[in-house]
């Protein structure tokens, strides 16, 4: 059984809303402590659903079943920024399966709730309120815990994939299921044995005795210099005609704002990092259970174009591996190992660029995993063929093939790549996939989506949308602002800002002005459209109120707001589509678009 709840914390009053969808029930628990006890004694052997449940909503909970104040834990949680389970060890005497939904990228629940589409206004009853509720306070609490809670199991439906992967490595395992808790990090450290030693020799990598360079030996050289064992230290230098920057992290180079037509390549090593890691036995000597690594690894690689499903729980846990070895808290932890990877990884990359560059016409970009080149014609494909053929057997690495015919590439995280039959491959921020959970500014990343890939006219596609959610924009005030702004007196204008020692004439900057304080806003998540009515203003988040208000990015200096649901509403006839069409067509010159 599955239990999503949330608990709200003020300085007198506490609640929880706790909904079971398979059951379709729902508990409403306030201030009362015996409640609480006989729903959670019925139900401590089932899973606890929550977001930011592992940090924060567990504790809140536990406390209050150890008669603490959980106003006191809220803000040992929150104010005073430390762990939980750090407050008493009286916790661990009551066991909770907590399953999180969080992501360490997400920026919070609103933000996905208005990715969504849905209602992101928040209550207005302040949490630092110093008295008790009164009734209707109350109750207008319970109304938005409710829906946060509801919103809750949208974004877990979203993300069952996450749930069904640390569920399948459960049973794969045989572990309990009490380990549905732990994050999958902690389930592969778990898995594979970690014995948490910790080592003193995280610069004294190998170099493994299958890299053969000669061009480009100088680059493998920077990393044994004893000069360059740094992590601030980088190394920038030209591989096949292209700018490239060697660190601590990956190879990253590719064509600034580049757009051509032609025969392209793209060789992605399969599961780079753990067959690096299988094959030369790295991060081996902190795993007691070696085999349980390889076992995942090969069924991820087996099952990768026969079942998609089966091959979910071997596919996160596999490329979970090399992050393990950097993450101090892990048991497998082993930072010499981690960076025997990585670099081994840029060499054996350049190893290949360096064969291959003679028989080919242009390199395109280098990434952690790949390459994409152009080819002089279809007729050297063979030619290209035998030499990642020779590498792949040399190194132990397997490479996927992909041709394509036109390239839209802004930087070696931002492309997009078109094949004969229309299909295509991208990457970052612009032109990325979209999903219900990351739907932000989604008129531009499909108006870019269709010029690159049919020719359509970005001014066409946005102009021909009727969509209100697609046009918006999602901004949040984080914790380091006080609040957000909307329509402060704000303009800009270019004033001088010197004179051109060249030819002695004014230089002129554009500068912002802001003047009046404009109107606060009480939520802290905003659905911003551009608006073509002069009266409204940009939008903006206070840092310190003695200090110019902050414009959020990529927003117009005319906007309008609208945190309600907009699933199914029509654009209205002041959204600015101007605004949009300017972006799209700035973002494409990116793009290496004229």
């Amino acid at each position: 059984m599955l239990n999503f709840y949330d608990f709200e914390v003020f300085k007198e009053d506490w609640l929880v809303v706790i909904i079971n969808p398979v059951d379709k029930t729902e508990n409403i628990i306030i201030n009362d402590k015996e409640k609480l006890e006989a729903y959670y004694e019925a139900h401590k052997e089932e899973i606890w659903i929550g977001y930011n449940n592992r940090r924060y909503d567990q504790y809140i909970m536990k406390g209050i079943l150890c008669g603490f104040n959980p106003k006191e834990i809220n803000d040992f949680i929150i104010v005073e920024n430390k762990m939980g389970w750090q407050y008493s060890n009286m916790f661990m005497k009551i066991p909770m399966i907590n399953f999180d939904i969080m992501l360490k990228t997400d920026k919070g629940l609103k933000v996905l709730e208005g990715m969504m589409g849905n209602d992101i206004r928040e209550t207005t009853v302040p949490f630092d309120i110093d008295r008790k509720l009164t009734d209707d306070e109350i109750a207008e609490t319970v109304k938005y815990c409710k829906h946060d809670v509801e919103q809750t199991i949208e974004v877990f439906l979203a993300r069952k994939s996450e749930f069904d992967a640390s569920m399948g490595l459960i049973n794969i395992f045989k572990l309990p299921l009490s380990y549905m808790g732990k994050t999958k990090a902690q389930l592969v450290s778990v898995i594979c044995g970690g014995i948490g030693e910790k080592f003193n020799d995280e610069f004294n990598f190998p170099i493994v005795d299958t890299l053969k360079l000669s061009k480009y030996k100088y680059i493998e050289d920077w990393y044994l210099d004893k000069e360059n064992r740094d992590y601030s230290k980088s190394f920038e230098t030209h591989v096949a005609g292209v700018d490239h920057i060697f660190a601590w992290g990956g190879i990253h180079g590719a064509i600034p704002q580049y757009h051509e037509k032609g025969v392209f390549l793209m060789a992605d090593v399969t599961a780079y990092y753990p067959s690096l890691q299988l094959r030369y036995k790295f991060g081996y000597r902190n795993m007691s259970m070696p085999k349980n690594f390889e076992h995942i690894h090969n069924e991820n690689l087996r099952l990768k174009k026969i079942d998609k499903k089966a091959r979910l729980p071997y596919k996160i846990a596999d490329n979970s591996m090399s992050g393990q070895l950097k993450d101090y808290h892990s048991k497998l932890y082993d930072p010499r190992d981690n960076n025997a990877i990585t670099v081994n990884g840029q060499l054996l990359l350049v190893d290949l660029i360096e064969k291959l560059e003679p028989y080919i016409e242009k390199l395109v970009q280098s990434n952690t995993d790949g390459i994409l080149i152009k080819l002089r014609s279809i007729n050297d494909y063979e030619k290209i063929d035998d030499i990642v053929w020779e590498w792949e057997q040399r190194t132990g690495m397997r490479m996927g093939f992909d041709l394509y015919n036109e390239v839209f590439q802004k930087d070696v995280n931002n492309y997009l790549i078109v094949a004969d039959d229309g299909s295509y491959k991208s990457k970052g921020g612009y032109v990325k996939p979209l999903s219900q959970l990351d739907y932000d500014l989604p008129i531009i990343n499909e108006a870019l989506v269709k010029y690159m890939t049919d020719g359509t006219p970005v001014e066409k596609t946005i102009n021909d949308c009727y969509e209100l959610i697609k046009f918006q924009k999602i901004v949040k005030v984080s914790s380091k602002y006080l609040y957000g702004l909307k329509n402060p007196t704000y303009s800009r204008k270019k004033v001088q800002s010197g004179i051109s020692a060249r030819t002695g004439k004014s230089l002129y900057k554009t500068a912002e002005f802001w003047n009046g304080d404009g109107e606060k806003l009480t939520d802290t998540t905003f659905r911003v459209f551009a608006s073509n009515d002069p009266s409204d203003g940009i939008i903006a988040k206070v840092k310190n109120v003695d200090k110019n208000p902050e414009k959020f990015a990529d927003t117009p200096d005319n906007c309008f707001i609208d945190n309600s649901n907009v699933n199914g509403k029509k654009v209205p006839s002041k959204l600015d589509k101007q605004w949009y069409i300017d972006l799209a067509l700035k973002r494409l010159k990116q793009f290496g678009v004229i």
